[in-house]
């Protein structure tokens, strides 16, 4: 029996969460929503945390990925969790924000408006990290056009 820890695999499914049955990358982006509400309020943990995540994001994705011998596999969730700091960056903390926000950005994810198609085509966890980046960045575009429109 092989005891040896695989920090990477816990990393990029995110203690496990990657190998729930239904909606692996849900149950990653409410692992990083509950760090991002936990966290908005310190900027620097706030920053630190996406930075640290995203780093070990690349590279965690990137030998499961080599490990697995499969382009994105479904049970890295890394990049959900990483990248959803970006999506609530710079964004009021309300219930009714904070719904939409997760929504979008899960149905941004799924439908993936170019160029996240492109992006998802680069070499290892580049490609797997930076397609959710966009579309976190997509999700916190439109959030700040709802909020300067008083829709919230």
């Amino acid at each position: 029996m092989n005891s040896k820890i695989d920090i990477m695999h816990i990393i990029g499914t995110v203690f496990g969460l990657g190998h729930l049955p239904i909606a692996p990358g849900t149950w990653g982006s409410l692992a990083g929503l509950g760090f991002c509400l936990l966290l908005h309020d310190d900027p620097v943990l706030y920053i630190t945390a996406f930075i640290v995540s995203f780093i070990l994001g690349i590279i965690a994705s990137h030998k499961l990925e080599k490990k697995w011998g499969m382009k994105d596999p479904s049970s890295v969730v890394i990049d959900e969790f990483a990248s959803i700091f970006i999506a609530f960056l710079l964004i009021p903390i309300t219930v009714p924000i904070v719904i939409t926000g997760f929504i979008l950005y899960r149905v941004i994810d799924i439908i993936k408006l170019p160029p996240m198609r492109s992006l998802e085509r680069l070499k290892g966890g580049w490609g797997i990290m930076l397609d959710d980046l966009m579309g976190a960045i997509y999700t916190n575009l439109i959030l700040q056009i709802l909020i300067a429109l008083n829709v919230f």
